[in-house]
């Protein structure tokens, strides 16, 4: 039986990083066949393109993965076997608050140490997929001080170590047609900073359910009930489940437009889900000062699919 090899993964598992881009491009579908060629032609020159920046600039640990979501999956690759867990985000709704499912067909989540490596290979990439593909949404993110959010906290605390990431973030044996891959679920969201800068630290730390400065868990009576790692934590027969999660502040700062973007790898899509569902049902704190602008589900293939994909194969 195959095992799963986080050499043959894409980089869904370790670096944050400290410029990121994220690009989600839509389909024109307008010529099935030429799109097919054009995405065949990319697979291949995608991975030619990384491969040179990492020469170009060796010492700016470009990390890239590519995704298909599952209306593209189904577009550019109807006769192929799907993921088992692959399928279009629908919105998770309750009273008070909406996470919305957007379109999106190629999913991009680029990070170097240097600007000028992410920008180079979102160009390339692009002049292989322009013709085919509209823009729906670009954004760029960063490394804030400590690598905490945006509102000033820690993040990552309770995602695995990373001698540990890769079980949860990678597809096994347990869909070997796909092993090696993994899906990632994006999601922007939009803070209100003003409302949270003017929470003292106190109740900052009971909404988030940690200590600003140190980091430190609160006990669970300090927390608010709906704190974030109390909403977000995901227990199934009262074991903890976890993503790999890598997510990156964005900001057009003079504009007040500040945010957060949520970056989730998965094993199972199922995990993440459940996350979301609960962080809804329990109203997590974060909602009650964000807007969620936008929500998907992208498939990533191994590099061994990658080159299925170049040559046709799938």
């Amino acid at each position: 039986m195959t095992k799963m090899n986080p050499a043959l993964a894409q980089d869904v598992w370790k670096d944050i990083g400290e410029h990121v881009q994220f690009t989600v491009l839509k389909l024109k579908r307008e010529d099935l066949n030429k799109e097919k060629e054009a995405i065949s032609e990319f697979a291949d020159r995608s991975q030619a393109i990384i491969r040179s920046l990492k020469i170009r600039d060796a010492d700016a640990g470009l990390k890239v993965a590519i995704g298909f979501s599952n209306n593209a999956w189904d577009y550019l690759f109807p006769n192929a076997k799907k993921p088992k867990e692959l399928e279009t985000f629908e919105e998770i709704r309750s009273d008070k608050y909406v996470m919305p499912s957007t379109p999106g067909d190629i999913f991009f989540h680029i990070r170097a140490s240097n600007e000028a490596v992410v920008y180079e290979a979102q160009t390339q990439f692009m002049k292989f997929l322009s013709d085919i593909t509209e823009v729906v949404d670009e954004t760029k993110g960063f490394r804030y001080f400590e690598g905490r959010a945006i509102i000033g906290f820690i993040d990552g605390t309770e995602a695995p170590a990373l001698e540990d990431a890769a079980d949860y973030a990678i597809i096994g044996d347990e869909d070997p047609d796909f092993i090696n891959g993994s899906y990632a679920f994006a999601q922007k969201w939009r803070h209100n900073m003003k409302f949270w800068e003017n929470l003292k630290t106190e109740e900052q730390e009971k909404a988030v359910g940690r200590e600003k400065f140190s980091d430190l868990e609160l006990e669970d009576e300090d927390k608010y009930h709906n704190a974030h790692n109390v909403s977000s934590k995901l227990e199934i027969d009262g074991v903890e489940q976890k993503i790999v999660r890598m997510n990156v502040p964005y900001s057009d700062p003079a504009s007040s437009n500040t945010g957060t973007y949520f970056m989730g790898y998965a094993r199972h899509w199922t995990v993440t889900k459940m996350m979301l569902q609960q962080m809804m049902d329990t109203t997590d704190f974060l909602l009650t000062f964000s807007d969620i602008l936008s929500g998907q589900l992208f498939f990533i293939p191994s590099r061994t699919m990658l080159e299925q994909i170049a040559d046709g194969e799938i």
